[in-house]
């Protein structure tokens, strides 16, 4: 069983702190106005208006009208003025929107058909100079681990299994650059950094499987009864601590570039 100092652990957010840093090293700054796409619940965009500040703007859009619904009631509990929500599809904004002095979106351009086509359709909605930032995780060398952690492989292969069979592409970090540089973007910069779980961190691995847990059962990758969602959390801490095992879970890419002019 899971030991009481695993219990009291704190939750890791190693992704959100590389989602900081990449906006705000790429140089999103107060007073930009910032287009979110796929902004879903709106975690980005929140994080997008704490950088440009109330003389900022963020307008954070997605097709799917649930989560911006969620997006929009946080917006309104936080009391935050500089943001907002609309139904839209990135490969056809409406002009209405107006030009923004950045576009950015995390976890987007994997599921696009064509990355290359939907940054350089994005782009038409930048000022001249303006600055393109993408997030994106790519499953080419993880997991990596030392020591055999059958259950946390297991985890991994639920979901990268499920997006892969809903037509991602879970080579996109590596195919970042081409695709911005083929967007007719300049000033590419791309890096990368790992999420590494050390044998007594606490991580969301379980919360995403049972937020994907529909989508794993509804491709096949495994069953419900396969996955045991409630006690999964609890096996792959025990997993992880008695092998004292170190183990890298997440490659996230990140890239930043400039609309020529």
């Amino acid at each position: 069983m899971t030991n009481q100092a695993n219990n009291s652990a704190p939750m890791s957010d190693m992704t959100g702190e590389m989602t900081n840093r990449l906006l705000a090293d790429a140089g999103i700054a107060p007073g930009m106005r910032v287009l979110d796409v796929g902004c879903g619940p709106g975690d980005v965009s929140f994080r997008i208006a704490q950088l440009v500040g109330g003389q900022g703007q963020v307008v954070g859009i997605d097709r799917d009208a649930r989560p911006l619904a969620a997006a929009r009631d946080r917006a309104r509990e936080l009391g935050l003025s500089n943001i907002t929500f609309a139904e839209a599809d990135l490969g056809a904004l409406s002009p209405e929107h107006g030009l923004f002095d950045a576009v950015v979106g995390r976890r987007v351009l994997m599921y696009q058909p064509d990355p290359a086509a939907a940054v350089k359709s994005l782009s038409r909605a930048l000022r001249p100079g303006g600055l393109v930032v993408f997030q994106e995780h790519d499953a080419t060398m993880v997991p990596a681990c030392l020591k055999p952690l059958p259950l946390h492989e297991r985890a991994h292969q639920w979901m990268w299994q499920t997006v892969e069979r809903e037509g991602a592409d879970i080579h996109m970090g590596f195919h970042l650059a081409d695709a911005l540089e083929q967007a007719g973007l300049t000033s590419v910069n791309v890096r990368a950094e790992a999420v590494v779980l050390t044998p007594q961190m606490r991580y969301r691995t379980a919360a995403i499987v049972r937020a994907m847990l529909p989508r794993i059962v509804q491709r096949g990758v495994a069953t419900e009864a396969e996955i045991d969602i409630d006690t999964l959390e609890e096996r792959l801490m025990d997993e992880r601590a008695k092998a004292n095992a170190t183990y890298v879970s997440d490659m996230v890419f990140g890239a930043w570039a400039r609309k020529p002019g």
